[in-house]
């Protein structure tokens, strides 16, 4: 079994004539955490939007734990083991804690068709089952989402990511409406992923963040990737340098 669990090759998306992704290659090893980076508009998330089937690409490859894929829908993605928490959460806010979680994937009791009566029970002990392995504390999972802190509801559309078993999780901004300690909880979270092997892409404007939390840096810009960084080897001053143009070319120094 190949160390890759994600490899994309010349990823590229075009609007018209607009080139917002050209030629991406990009690779990311199994319990490895990299991070994304780059100014609006760089291309990050129309990269992200290819590889979880929320747009098609314009060409390229996407190799997927071993498999070539063209997903046709983020539901694809997912069925793939690719869990994403977008910056929208996408959580119901009149629902509580294991409707969110088994959300368009809930647990039967009884298949009756259009009358199906739920397993709420095993939703139930599911959902707290999640929460237990991402380490998010929720006082009361049977609470409406409505009625959550930004950073609880954060860790909800995190937590869902765990309930199934993903072999990549992607996170969008995980933490830039939180507060300090909202986001010193998302970073605690994100630790726990990484003990238990599960590989993530970060994508952050946050550098003491990216810094703490991953082993590689990729970064975007004008739709190319232009570095590809070992942490320990790198520096805010030149991340950022790559970010505005200062420092130009394609450094790549392996994916491990």
């Amino acid at each position: 079994m190949t160390d890759l669990i994600l490899e994309t090759r010349g990823l590229t998306k075009h609007y018209g004539g607009v080139h917002a992704l050209t030629g991406a290659d990009f690779s990311l090893t199994r319990g490895e955490h990299v991070a994304i980076m780059g100014d609006n508009g760089a291309g990050k998330s129309t990269f992200v939007r290819q590889i979880t089937g929320v747009e098609k690409p314009t060409g390229g490859q996407i190799i997927f734990d071993g498999v070539e894929h063209t997903f046709q829908s983020p539901i694809e993605a997912r069925e793939a083991g690719i869990e994403t928490v977008f910056q929208t959460l996408a959580l119901a806010d009149d629902l509580d804690v294991p409707s969110n979680l088994f959300l368009g994937r809930e647990k039967i009791r009884f298949n009756l068709g259009p009358f199906s009566i739920l397993d709420k029970r095993a939703m139930k002990e599911a959902a707290m089952a999640a929460l237990l392995k991402t380490g998010v504390k929720i006082p009361n999972i049977m609470n409406t989402i409505r009625n959550m802190s930004g950073g609880q509801r954060q860790c909800v559309a995190i937590a869902r990511t765990a309930a199934f078993k993903s072999k990549l999780v992607i996170m969008d901004e995980p933490t830039a409406a939180l507060g300090v300690q909202e986001t010193a909880q998302v970073e605690n979270i994100i630790r726990t992923l990484k003990e238990a092997g599960e590989p993530l892409i970060l994508i952050s404007h946050n550098m003491r963040q990216v810094f703490d939390l991953v082993d590689r840096i990729v970064v975007f810009r004008r739709g190319r990737i232009v570095a590809n960084l070992r942490k320990e080897d790198t520096s805010g001053e030149d991340v950022v340098a790559y970010i505005t143009g200062a420092k130009t070319g394609t450094e790549y120094q392996g994916a491990a």
